[in-house]
């Protein structure tokens, strides 16, 4: 529920090996250059739940609030503007409180929606007598670290229900060269968690982070067979295509980073990562985009010590601070866009007259967001 003020405002046993703050100056930046965060990390042991289980070890948590500004109003008058907004929803991870929207009603109006793959949307239209377009969206995130669980070792295949996490999507064939490199990397692998390790392993190997690239990529994964470069949403769209591949459902979520700083601009903190599924476990967390993003930002050799510490640890465990806002690819928002289906939802998505806006420019379309931590 939102709440609208003023004018009608409206988640193989892992023991983690501790990362020291010199590790990871920078790598949480989101795909812009902006964020920064803690990265001392705990250990983990989970085990199947009997009357003598051990004690689970507590990860980090992170909490604070985020503000979403919006103001349309460069747009002339005489044209309707549509807004849709990826809201963050509480899960086993995460949790989202206070929801609040500012916004005139005078010439908007406003829902809450959920589209088909369950991302829940904040919609806004402005009518064609609209002068100033604002609207001022916060919330309250606390995130908890993701802790690697015992990887089951088995080959068994999931049932149907798991199908949607094996489909290709239009930047993400799963047939052709994708499907010869996968068979490639995951030769003589007995076991469902070995073949996606070999791929995990093989893309740290051979892809490398580029800052040039826009935003956190597209996530062509033809296209980066070929280059073997770019941000989180490439890499990891490629590990996602080679699982899916290889017979592992994959998927990936598109969210954004939280800092560790008091206050901070996050305006370009967008961030992709991945999880896998394996049976006997669930659902579990990886994110070799993040290792290579550390060494690149560190300078690292990839078979340094500091890079293995960092790829153990992406390996089941995911940071806590990030927050998900989104799942999916080739989508089709509620309501539903004028334009083509979205090839992710990261990024707030917005129309004019028909025609999108381009949300790896902020300061044309025009949105802010910040960040205050609670710590």
């Amino acid at each position: 529920m939102f709440t609208h003020t003023g004018n009608n405002l409206m988640k193989k046993r892992f023991v983690a090996t501790l990362l020291t703050a010199a590790m990871v100056i920078s790598l949480f930046t989101g795909c812009g250059s902006k964020a920064e965060s803690d990265t001392d990390k705990t250990e983990k042991e989970t085990t199947e739940s009997t009357a003598e289980e051990a004690p689970v070890k507590e990860g980090e948590v992170n909490s604070g609030t985020f503000t979403m500004s919006f103001d349309m109003s460069s747009y002339e008058k005489g044209q309707p503007v549509r807004l849709w907004i990826p809201c963050p929803q509480t899960d086993d991870y995460q949790t989202i409180e206070n929801e609040n929207v500012e916004l005139d009603t005078a010439h908007a109006t406003s829902e809450s929606t959920t589209d088909a793959n369950g991302n829940k949307i904040l919609y806004v239209e402005w009518d064609k007598e609209a002068a100033e377009r604002t609207l001022t969206y916060t919330f309250d995130a606390t995130r908890k670290e993701i802790l690697a669980p015992e990887l089951a070792e088995n080959s068994d295949t999931p049932d149907a229900s798991f199908d949607e996490y094996l489909k290709p999507s239009s930047t993400l064939p799963t047939d052709g060269a994708v499907k010869e490199l996968a068979d490639q990397i995951t030769e003589g692998k007995e076991t469902n968690v070995a073949k996606v390790r070999a791929i995990y392993d093989w893309i740290i190997e051979n892809m490398n982070r580029d800052d040039d690239v826009v935003g956190c990529g597209l996530g062509n994964v033809p296209e980066l067979l070929t280059t073997l470069r770019g941000k989180c949403t490439d890499i990891n769209s490629v590990f996602v295509a080679l699982c899916r591949a290889a017979g592992i459902p994959a998927h990936e979520y598109f969210g954004i980073r939280m800092s560790a700083d008091p206050e901070a601009d996050m305006t370009s903190g967008q961030h992709c990562w991945a999880e896998f599924y394996l049976e006997g476990t669930g659902w579990v967390a990886a994110d070799p985009a993040d290792v290579l993003k550390a060494v690149l930002k560190n300078g690292w050799k990839k078979d340094s010590e500091d890079t293995k510490k960092i790829q153990e640890y992406f390996w089941g465990n995911s940071d806590a601070l990030r927050i998900q806002l989104s799942t999916g690819r080739d989508l089709t928002l509620e309501p539903a866009q004028d334009g083509e289906p979205l090839n992710n939802f990261g990024y707030p998505y917005a129309e004019v007259n028909g025609e999108s806006i381009s949300c790896y420019a902020p300061q044309d379309f025009a949105y802010t967001i910040t960040y205050k931590n609670n710590k």
